[in-house]
């Protein structure tokens, strides 16, 4: 797959970390490098495991934030669309071509609702989440004035504690009033169970997810009771996506962080109580690091510090290495314990990011790679859109 950013005018180290036909060795660093094998597998297992099951798969563009990285996605159909978290991002998928684009959570604000209710005109199917009627009535409006549709699904809060309403009253009271709103078509309910994604127990998180099943279920059936079907009931995580799957209630999953995999995910165990980075899913994506001072016998400076990644679900791994270790990190710099002296000045170290979303939002490029050798540049196309 080819990007579609024209590189010829860009040098290396002033605008990109490298170019098609380099040496992985030869990379600017601190950078995003996606091993492009490992990233096809992974999105070819997701789209046939989620065909093999009869399920959709929304995948989510918060987690990467590229229109190439969805691109691949459902061209190796793994996907039939994009969840965004915010307006911006949505903008961007739709300005990219993606024509099934959702925000999954609110938009309330009347400037971006503005900007919701035009993105139809881009040649896209836009749909948004809601749980407050009043933001029904000014989606409704936006959406009359500029002539367009909205797609409107009501958010049951199953577990997570943040957006949605809880009981199956509300979601028929709220669902009444989008189909029966100008601009607006009712499309089902948004189920995201997040609390649980991470529970190291797999046992652990069937329970978290037979509760929520339980709750979208009672839902479903009591919308279907006023006449009111669901053509989406979405949800599901790398975490929990086999329990949304088999169901019976969800039809469409919106996995993120399968794709790439990161260190924070990788550590919870599948059924047989096997970490999901060891056979499940591999690692894809990895922040390439230089050594940059050895002064201290036994600790590597490296250049990946905290303004390379994110740390708020713990520090980075290295890859393939059990005789380092990333200790701790400042603005600038990584320290990598390294007791037998192994790494030397310019020695580079992959690195498996704590939380892949976070840590691709700072950063402008993916660098691709297949033995060895830079394939492909991608943009973090959405990095920073946030509002």
């Amino acid at each position: 797959m080819n990007t579609h950013v024209n590189l010829d005018n860009f040098d290396v180290g002033y605008d990109i970390p490298a170019k098609p036909g380099m040496d992985e060795a030869d990379i600017q660093t601190p950078c995003l490098i996606l091993d492009l094998d490992a990233l096809e597998r992974n999105v070819k297992k997701m789209g046939d495991y989620a065909a093999a099951n009869g399920m959709r798969h929304r995948a989510h563009g918060k987690m990467h934030k590229s229109v190439d990285v969805l691109k691949l996605q459902q061209d190796m159909g793994a996907a039939i669309g994009v969840c965004c978290q915010k307006v911006s991002e949505a903008e961007v998928f739709a300005r990219g071509g993606i024509k099934d684009v959702m925000v999954s959570n609110q938009v309330t604000e009347p400037a971006k609702i503005d900007r919701l209710a035009r993105m139809p005109k881009l040649g896209a199917r836009i749909l948004v989440c809601v749980d407050d009627p009043e933001n029904v009535r000014n989606l409704s409006d936006a959406a009359a004035k500029h002539g367009t549709q909205l797609e409107a699904l009501v958010e049951i809060d199953c577990g997570a504690g943040r957006c949605g309403v809880s009981s199956s009253q509300d979601v028929v009271n709220i669902a009444k009033l989008i189909d029966a709103a100008p601009g607006l078509k009712f499309a089902g309910i948004q189920a995201y169970q997040g609390a649980m994604q991470h529970l190291d127990l797999y046992e652990d998180r069937k329970v978290k997810l037979d509760a929520a099943i339980a709750q979208v279920g009672d839902a479903v059936r009591a919308l279907k009771s006023q006449g009111l079907e669901c053509d989406i009931v979405g949800g599901g995580g790398t975490g929990s996506y086999y329990f949304e799957s088999t169901s019976e209630v969800y039809n469409e999953l919106q996995c993120g962080s399968y794709a790439f995999m990161d260190a924070d995910y990788g550590r919870i165990l599948d059924k047989k109580g096997k970490r999901i980075d060891d056979g499940e899913w591999e690692n894809a994506l990895f922040i390439l690091t230089t050594v940059m001072s050895h002064s201290k016998s036994d600790k590597a400076i490296v250049d990946a510090g905290l303004k390379a990644q994110s740390v708020d679900s713990g520090l980075p791994t290295v890859f393939g290495r059990d005789d380092v270790e990333y200790l701790k990190c400042s603005d600038e710099h990584g320290v990598v314990g390294d007791p037998d002296g192994v790494l030397k000045v310019n020695d580079k170290l992959k690195l498996v990011p704590g939380h892949c979303d976070p840590t691709c939002n700072v950063h402008d490029w993916y660098v691709g790679l297949r033995n060895g050798k830079v394939e492909t540049l991608w943009p973090v196309s959405a990095r920073g859109k946030a509002y």
